[in-house]
């Protein structure tokens, strides 16, 4: 099974940022979805995130940044940073912010990050 960057449905758009998520990709057994994020640079999720637990996304996601530089924060203070070419899992429990434009793809369970999503489409629409 295959599909083009542009058929994957956008499920969050803001300024700076495009989230395309298919959910049950190929995987309807697992409920893993694959997402591709386009996100520019200053763009950061944690203030879409407050209200959730721990202020947090709470879906793990495994990935790779086609291209681009983003800091990972958990919920213990630590960070990570990814690069352009690096595969990633992100645990639960962490925010993204972009310091670079970038493109990633993820592969994420789709009860809980549906969930994240809804939250951020939410937070987008009050603001």
């Amino acid at each position: 099974m295959h599909i083009p960057k542009n058929d994957i449905p956008v499920r969050v758009e803001a300024p700076g940022a495009v989230a395309r998520q298919l959910p049950d990709f190929g995987v309807a057994e697992a409920s893993i979805g694959a997402e591709y994020f386009s996100l520019g640079a200053g763009t950061d999720l944690a203030p879409l995130l407050a209200g959730l637990d721990g202020d947090a996304c709470h879906a793990p996601h495994w990935g790779y940044l086609i291209t681009g530089d983003v800091t990972v924060t958990y919920t213990d203070d630590t960070t990570e940073r990814c690069v352009t070419g690096d595969v990633f899992h992100w645990p639960a429990g962490h925010s993204v912010r972009v310091d670079e434009d970038a493109e990633l793809i993820l592969f994420s369970p789709q009860d809980s990050h549906g969930a994240v999503m809804d939250h951020i489409n939410a937070q987008l629409a009050s603001s």
